[in-house]
Formats: structure tokens, C-alpha cells, sequence
């Protein structure tokens, strides 16, 4: 029956927006022991029959995340000859951790990684004491084409990035700085994040980043927890049809916000006895 329906059919390739809760993820990447992002997608278009195997659909990613981190602009290709199926009932497959927020049918030789015009990512931070001006004084030194060695693991890679953008700011009591690149190299956005937050405690001068930019510095920077980093975008040259949350999702989404909340509240109770 199968093989009636699909006859003469061509795959096409879609492109998802993806988003995820990172805490019990082993990083985005597949591998053969532990949970991760790609593994639960690839896992829910089999189940679907969007494709048998991973490689020949050309599943891609635009980009890794570690284990921890967070994502809500993640972006997942692979071609099928069910896009319609894909469309309507992936997130009904997909874990409660794991979502698709939008979508659009892209070339038949596109992939998210090399084809992405910029990444963007945003890093939370717990500690309300921080100094905004400070940080923001430490992030204007970012922008720019840099040597970035002072702030990553360049492993052999070339350590000079673009970086597009940098802005500091804070939602609810909670500041973050955000930060749009072409590329990143591994931990260089959690790095950028320990030492900004170092300049708004006070514990190190904003001119710091420039320092470190200019190749003036000692040892590496111990990236900032993973908890806090969201991929927060990736630009293409199309849109996105958005792809509206189910109730159980956002159930799902009510529980985590309720968890944190008390949650929150319980460490103030700790940290004020």
C-alpha cells in the first residue's frame, strides 16, 4: 500500500524551527548511549514513517548545543515524501521536552549549518546584583571581526569570528547579554558570558574583554554554567510558518513555570532563615 501511495512521488526537503529544554539532554548531537535532541527527532519522524534512515533523508542541524543548553531557535532539515504528515503530527511524537515551532520547504540541497547567514544566543543570569552598565561597558568591545582565542577552545579551528551584535538587558529581574555571530567557536559564548559577568560583580574592569581581544591574557576562562545559554535564532534567507503549541504542550510549559516558581521561592526561604 505504501509503495502505491508513494510511486512517482519526489522526497521534499523541509526545514523545522525547533525548541528544546536542555537539562535532560546529552547535548543536541546523536549519540549512541545517551539522550539527545537529534536522537528523540530522528526517533519521531521513524515512528511517523517520515524516513528510514537518518542519513539518506539528510537530516542536519545548524548548529550543536552541549548538554544543558537550551534552545527555541534551533533548526532541523530532512527530506521526506510525507511533508504534510511531518507538518501536522510531529510534536504529537515528540517528547514533552522537545518541540517544532515552525517550518518552510527549502531546496533540495539545503543545509542548516552552512547555509545559516548568523546565530544568535542568549544567556540568562541568576545573580540579580549585577551591574548592567558595567556589562554593557564590556560588551561594546564584541562587535567586530576578533581573534576570539581568549574566550573559546578554538581546537584547531580558526579563532577569528564576525560578531554582529551585543546587547545587555533584563526581563523580570533577570539579566542576560545576547549575541549575534556568522559562527561561534566551542564554549565561546559561555566564556564571553563568565567574564561579563566578572565585570558587572565589579570583580574585574569592563576594559577586560578588550584586553583579552588584544591577546592580553593568561589563562583560559571557565565557561559559565550551561543552564543559562538559549540558542536563541539562526537566519535564513526565508521564513517560517509558524507552528501554533498544542494544549499539551503548553500544560507542559505551565508545569515547568509553576515548578520554578515555588521552586524560587524556596531558595529565598533558604538563603533568608
Amino acid at each position: 500500500m505504501e509503495k502505491t501511495e508513494t510511486a512517482g512521488l519526489s522526497p521534499v526537503r523541509l526545514a523545522f524551527r525547533v525548541a528544546y529544554r536542555g537539562d535532560s539532554f546529552a547535548g543536541s548531537q546523536v549519540q549512541t548511549e545517551s539522550r539527545t535532541v537529534e536522537g528523540e527527532f530522528i526517533a519521531a519522524c521513524r515512528r511517523l514513517d517520515l524516513f528510514s534512515d537518518w542519513k539518506s533523508a539528510g537530516f542536519a542541524a545548524a548548529g550543536r548545543t552541549d548538554r544543558g543548553v537550551h534552545a527555541i531557535g534551533q533548526v532541523f532539515a530532512f527530506s521526506t515524501l510525507h511533508p504534510e504528515r511531518a507538518v501536522a503530527a510531529l510534536n504529537f511524537q515528540l517528547p514533552k521536552d522537545c518541540w517544532v515551532t515552525g517550518f518552510s520547504r527549502v531546496p533540495d540541497n539545503f543545509h542548516p549549518r552552512y547555509d545559516a547567514q548568523w546565530r544568535s544566543y542568549r544567556y540568562y543570569f541568576g545573580d540579580e546584583s549585577l551591574a548592567l552598565p558595567r556589562m554593557e561597558e564590556a560588551a561594546r568591545f564584541l562587535p567586530g571581526v576578533h581573534d576570539f582565542s581568549g574566550f573559546a577552545r578554538p581546537a584547531g579551528k580558526n579563532p577569528v569570528r564576525k560578531v554582529l551584535s551585543v546587547s545587555v538587558g533584563e526581563e523580570e529581574g533577570v539579566p542576560y547579554f545576547e549575541i549575534t555571530a556568522e559562527s561561534f567557536l566551542w564554549h565561546m559564548v559561555r566564556c564571553i558570558a563568565t567574564l561579563l559577568r566578572e565585570a558587572g560583580s565589579g570583580r574585574c574592569s569592563p576594559d577586560a574583554v578588550r584586553q583579552r581581544l588584544c591577546g592580553e591574557f593568561g589563562a583560559g576562562l571557565p565557561p559559565a554554567p550551561a543552564g543559562g545559554l538559549v540558542l536563541w535564532d539562526v537566519g535564513f534567507a526565508f521564513p517560517f510558518t509558524s507552528i501554533v503549541p498544542d494544549d499539551r504542550r503548553m500544560e507542559v510549559i505551565r508545569e515547568w513555570t509553576g515548578y520554578h516558581r515555588v521552586m524560587t521561592r524556596i531558595c529565598r526561604v533558604f538563603y533568608f532563615q
